[in-house]
């Protein structure tokens, strides 16, 4: 019974931690399916390219790719344009002090 007990503990490890990395997929947009405020709430910090940016208006770590927004530009109902570029996506909860957990694609 020891085994499972252990087991058990080793399977509750990997949530607790997988609840300090933020999700794969995050929108700013509360008419998005991923927008999530209890996680932006949190505070989000975003590596794209190795540079740190806090324009990101969606993000998708496993796709690797972020939107942006095109300038000041909108479309006909007053939502912003956006542009998606690809390549390497790091995100991480901001609250988390220093050295947080980072979740990337890997």
């Amino acid at each position: 019974m020891s085994e499972n007990n252990t087991s058990e503990e080793a399977g509750q490890a990997p949530v607790s931690g997988a609840s300090d990395t933020p999700p794969d997929h995050l929108s700013v947009n509360p008419r998005n399916a991923a927008f999530d405020a209890e996680v932006l709430q949190r505070g989000i910090g975003i590596r794209f390219k190795d540079r740190v940016r806090t324009d990101i208006e969606e993000y998708s770590i496993s796709e690797g790719w972020v939107r942006v927004q095109a300038g000041k530009t909108v479309d006909r109902k007053g939502n912003p344009l956006t542009i998606k570029l690809t390549g390497p996506v790091e995100a991480w909860y901001e609250d988390l002090g220093d050295n947080p957990p980072i979740a990337k694609k890997g």
